[in-house]
């Protein structure tokens, strides 16, 4: 399973914190003394959220997550306590432990491990401070560890064939701090020190090639470790970061990677701007639009995981970008462009047990390609998805989604926590 932060995917547990708000059995921090009723949800203490995902590449995953929500005396979540017990075809049966705290609009942290029965397991820890930017300084550090099962490799380029899909065994230890500088409550000036260990071995789904068969001279094997230094500029002025409404959210960076650091150790180098726009005509409508462009300014035996990738439910700034009717990491090269639209419609609204719960419906049109000459057009030869969202909303902090996707290759189905941009 995939690492998860308060900020990025929460790919472990799907939709957890919308279902569980939907229902109506959030369990207060200080409930009032309500007789247990096991004919009564609100009187348990414990919610039992079934856990359905559809995955790409993840296949289906079934399982149940006895969830805890505390809230504070104005109904705001400040915590969630959600373990699991999960059973996937390819993995077997398998559990994670999350605690996600919020212990103010300003400041963030979890803890989330998970261990499954064959090959995959996963550690994030999260914490982050500074998010409204009143003061100087913003900062959060993460560490994480993840080994996946399920990674996918077609090849490399725009037109890589999906007949020529193969899996890998995708093992990451990572260290990632970040230092901000407000210079005002809109610019951001900061950087980012990435350290991580990677390590690419043979695939083992049934019915699967292995990336060592169909691939075997591909750069990236084995372990490498990775040492990414980036300066980004931001100017943002959403009036939420987390359920944004209005305003814009634009950064521009550029950055170096190299091998354990080393002078002659040199990956890439890079450089790009990621763009976020959102305007509400009306109160229940938000248009919400993406647009990332970015270019490897120079390659030296880079790792094919190191790319530009496009595919997936999740835009990461300087990372790998969304294409919802396909699965994670389906195109890899050199630059990136992708572009990404949705209408975020509010059509109900309801107060349970002092929580405002807002459900969205957004149909969204997704594009973009890789390519691996600067000179190419970015905007030719694009892949389309059309697809419509499901979305739950438990204002603050919290977006739980199902995101429905088709492409020129099918329906891909992705749930997850936060929006995908």
């Amino acid at each position: 399973m995939k690492g998860l932060t308060l900020r990025h995917a929460l790919r472990c547990a799907p939709a957890v914190l919308a279902v569980a708000g939907l229902i109506g059995t959030a369990h207060a921090a200080e409930p009032a003394k309500v007789a247990f009723n096991w004919l009564n949800p609100t009187t348990w203490p414990v919610v039992p959220v079934p856990n359905i995902s559809v995955d790409p590449t993840n296949g289906v995953t079934v399982g149940l997550i006895p969830t805890l929500l505390e809230h504070d005396r104005r109904g705001r979540i400040v915590r969630i306590i959600a373990p699991d017990i999960v059973h996937n075809a390819n993995f077997g049966w398998g559990g994670h432990m999350r605690i996600l705290d919020f212990p103010s609009a300003d400041t963030q942290w979890s803890v989330v491990a998970g261990l499954m029965q064959h090959v995959e397991s996963s550690f994030d820890a999260l914490y982050e401070t500074g998010l409204l930017r009143t003061r100087r300084w913003s900062e959060s550090t993460e560490l994480s560890y993840n080994r996946s099962g399920t990674a996918r490799f077609f090849g490399i380029g725009n037109e890589s064939a999906y007949a020529d899909q193969s899996v890998f065994t995708d093992q990451r230890l990572r260290m990632q701090a970040h230092l901000g500088w407000n210079l005002t409550h809109a610019w951001q000036v900061a950087a980012v020190l990435m350290v991580q260990r990677v390590r690419v071995s043979a695939g083992h789904l049934p019915g699967m090639v292995s990336i060592t068969e169909r691939f075997p001279q591909v750069r990236g094997m084995g372990t490498t470790h990775e040492v990414l230094e980036r300066i980004l500029v931001t100017y943002d002025t959403r009036d939420n970061i987390t359920i944004p409404t209005r305003g814009v959210d634009v950064v521009v960076y550029a950055g170096a990677a190299s091998r354990n650091a080393a002078p002659d150790g040199s990956l890439f180098t890079e450089a790009g701007a990621d763009g976020r726009f959102y305007w509400s005509p009306k109160r229940s409508l938000t248009i919400a639009a993406h647009v990332g462009l970015r270019y490897m300014l120079s390659l030296h035996d880079v790792p094919f995981w190191a790319l530009s990738s496009l595919g997936g439910d999740r835009s990461i700034v300087g990372g790998r970008e969304l294409l919802r009717g396909f699965g994670e990491g389906r195109f890899y090269d050199r630059n990136l462009f992708v572009a990404n639209i949705e209408l975020r419609e509010n059509v109900l609204s309801l107060n349970t047990l002092g929580t405002r719960i807002i459900l969205q419906i957004a149909p969204f049109y997704d594009t973009g390609r890789v390519f691996a000459h600067s000179s190419t057009f970015p905007i030719d030869k694009l892949h389309n998805v059309v697809g419509v969202g499901f979305r739950g909303i438990a204002a603050p902090f919290i977006v739980g989604y199902v995101d429905v996707g088709y492409g020129s290759e099918g329906a891909a189905v992705f749930t997850g926590i936060n929006y995908p941009f």
